[in-house]
């Protein structure tokens, strides 16, 4: 087992400090000079979308449907999770505050990327037979890119991204990020 999890180790290490890092920041700085600037040239858009309504009529939801500050609320809570948290403070306490700065600029062109991925979910979704839609990731790997037949690579990375996704959540690392804070700081075993 030990070697298994030394293996993971250094696997992991070889893909996030060669090629991981590497590939996510180049796809950012890709689309944002693709797309002209889009998080700087949309920002008043969409700031005027997320807090326009908010002088309005209180939305009830009764029609089914969400506000536009109900789902950036709702998006974030999907987005946030303990790792961010934990991972923003470590990188302070490794790094100092230096490290606030390359945050902030990985998160200036991980917007773009954000904002590709979530057009790809919106224009791939599917109607559910009841009046609402699906999407994400996996539709838009499947329709997207799954549309050349012959070499079936959307489906392959539909499937991969899928049971990637579902083995996160079996692994348990937000439970054992928190589970490690409560130790060091309060002796919580």
């Amino acid at each position: 087992m030990q070697i298994l999890t030394q293996w993971i180790a250094q696997m992991s290490d070889f893909l996030w400090d060669n090629i991981l890092l590497f590939l996510l920041l180049g796809t950012g700085i890709f689309f944002t000079f693709r797309l002209k600037f889009i998080q700087i040239r949309r920002f008043g858009q969409g700031f005027r979308f997320l807090f326009g309504g908010l002088r309005k009529k209180k939305h009830d939801g009764s029609d089914g449907g969400m506000s536009s500050f109900q789902a950036l609320t709702t998006a974030i809570a999907a987005q946030v999770g303990t790792g961010n948290i934990t991972g923003c403070a470590t990188a302070i306490v490794s790094g100092g505050p230096g490290a606030v700065f390359w945050m902030w600029l990985w998160a200036f062109f991980a917007m773009t990327v954000k904002c590709c991925e979530a057009t790809l979910g919106s224009y791939y979704r599917k109607s559910d037979g009841k009046g609402g839609y699906v999407g994400g990731s996996y539709y838009y790997l499947e329709e997207g890119i799954g549309r050349d037949k012959k070499w079936k690579i959307g489906y392959l990375l539909a499937w991969g991204f899928s049971i990637g996704f579902f083995a996160m959540f079996l692994s348990g690392s937000q439970a054992s990020i928190i589970a490690e804070s409560l130790n060091a700081s309060y002796n919580v075993p």
